[in-house]
């Protein structure tokens, strides 16, 4: 797998470029975010995964992060020191796929990795079954994965998308959070359960719901179909 690792620090960007390549990475290295910009040009060579850290030199990260998800769907993994949700919430909601933050295990960030470059669970299923599903207000087009609210398209990055399209399903099924992760993730790693947790409440602020998805303690997550 191609992997673009965007890091301002070439003694940090030697070191994990040497590990992802023992795992099997070929890994491109942007030392800033105009160079991470420039490399993923559409007649560029493509990218399975870019690696975005938030500490650059020339622009903010969260700003590089939104001008990548405008010109490309790779996916991306933001690495970041700061670790309240608040600020997690913000770079979902500008594209991210997952977060790592710092200091973070080698183990961890592989893992990561390889959740988010596998397909959605849905895509396929979408092709196959139901086109569309319908809760209320809400509108799930599953072939283009488009949301709506009252007719307003929602801007969704592929695992809310995937978590949503899960839960809407099976509307009033509790869904414990190791199947959730294993479906939306593809792991059974426990490490993902803060993503998950984060994934939720950016859907949530998204859809300007927060009630749609409730949180059963100690079990998982449900989503309450809208009264009719």
């Amino acid at each position: 797998m191609r992997l673009l690792l965007v890091e301002d620090d070439n003694h940090v960007a030697a070191a994990l470029s040497a590990v992802l390549k023992r795992h099997g990475f070929d890994v491109t290295h942007a030392r800033s975010g105009e160079e991470a910009l420039q490399a993923l040009v559409p007649e560029g060579p493509g990218f399975g995964v870019v690696l975005l850290d938030l500490g650059l030199p020339d622009q903010d990260g969260y700003e590089v992060c939104g001008k990548i998800r405008k010109r490309t769907a790779t996916p991306v993994i933001m690495v970041t020191a700061r670790s309240d949700v608040r600020s997690r919430i913000h770079g979902l909601n500008l594209g991210a796929d997952d977060y790592v933050v710092k200091p973070y295990d080698t183990g961890e960030l592989l893992a990561r990795i390889h959740a988010v470059s596998r397909r959605t669970v849905h895509e396929d299923a979408a092709a196959e079954g139901e086109s569309a599903l319908r809760l209320g207000a809400v509108q799930i087009e599953l072939p283009t994965r488009r949301v709506t609210v009252d007719g307003t398209a929602v801007q969704l990055t592929r695992k809310e998308f995937d978590l949503l399209a899960l839960l809407a399903q099976r509307p009033g099924v509790v869904f414990r959070r190791e199947q959730i992760i294993s479906e939306v993730w593809r792991t059974s790693w426990e490490g993902t359960g803060r993503t998950l947790e984060v994934h939720v409440a950016s859907l949530r602020a998204k859809l300007r719901m927060p009630a749609l998805i409730e949180t059963v303690r100690g079990v998982g997550y449900r989503l309450v179909a809208p009264a009719a």
